[in-house]
């Protein structure tokens, strides 16, 4: 078994073993688009959506996956049986390919394929976050899973010079999502959750707690929300592929959320349970 495993364009071997070419578009326009999800047991938690995502976001762009979805995932899980550890992050991405500099591109060109694959530990859902807000200058492609990631890298630095785990986008008065993760409220007993457009990343593990409402008979309103409406919010739940349903306890230096923590508990542990159930887990943590 390896600590860690990387793939490039058929090559494997340990991240510092893979090399790649000076001249992938990678390197000069971030030419690319990527997934990621949670491994549990060696097994791909949510593989068929993820690979879905990930194959909607390259035809958004005109980049060809140089395999087929049902091999790219058998080649994702056959990796990840390889790597040591109950708990592991899955990362993929597929660049345009490799050409010489320049903005335009041979449309016939196939793209190149990477996969990482390491030891992770899941994040408690149980203990609380803190954020901050910060206007959302990103274009208008976040549905996108694009390596253009700069706005969030800045981001996500700011908030850990801030000593806060995320940060909430908004785009004047609306919140869209976080600089790694979606948000959603909940306000009198209602999940509010932004609608996927353009504005917004579609999240896997955003439409499965939104998916865990309707299991719990609650009300799901798919809407834009204010800045307001999340400060005064009753709970306020950041989500992603590797934190399934974290909860914020303070925003911009205020206390917020923590006034429906039954509701919030019923969501989280719907969550887990489906984690556990899919990937034949015991337990979301490692012994």
């Amino acid at each position: 078994m390896l600590k860690e495993l990387a793939y490039y364009d058929g090559v494997w071997g340990t991240p510092e073993e893979v090399m790649i070419p000076f001249n992938d578009r990678v390197h000069f326009f971030g030419d690319g688009v990527y997934d990621a999800t949670a491994g549990g047991n060696h097994v791909v938690y949510l593989l068929d959506e993820h690979l879905d995502r990930f194959y909607t976001s390259a035809k958004a762009l005109g980049i060809r996956i140089p395999m087929e979805k049902e091999a790219l995932g058998k080649l994702l899980t056959e990796m990840l049986q390889k790597v040591e550890g109950e708990t592991h992050f899955v990362y993929w991405q597929v660049t345009r390919g490799t050409a010489d500099r320049n903005h335009v591109y041979d449309e016939d060109m196939v793209g190149k394929l990477w996969i990482m694959i390491r030891p992770a530990v899941l994040n408690n859902p149980d203990v609380p976050i803190k954020v901050n807000t910060k206007e959302d200058t990103r274009f208008y492609h976040c549905n996108i899973k694009t390596l253009n990631l700069i706005p969030s890298v800045v981001a996500a630095q700011e908030a850990k010079r801030l000593g806060v785990q995320e940060t909430v986008f908004h785009r004047g008065d609306t919140v869209t999502e976080c600089a790694h993760s979606n948000v959603c409220i909940l306000k009198d007993g209602v999940f509010y959750s932004h609608p996927n457009d353009c504005y917004i990343l579609r999240g896997i593990a955003k439409q499965h707690l939104i998916k865990a409402c309707y299991k719990l008979g609650i009300t799901v309103m798919e809407r834009p929300f204010t800045l307001q409406e999340l400060k005064d919010a009753d709970e306020i739940i950041v989500s992603s592929s590797s934190n399934f349903c974290l909860h914020v306890n303070e925003v911009d230096g205020v206390p917020a959320g923590g006034k429906d923590p039954k509701t919030l508990k019923m969501i989280q542990d719907e969550v887990v349970r489906e984690y556990l159930e899919y990937t034949g887990k015991e337990s979301m943590f490692d012994e």
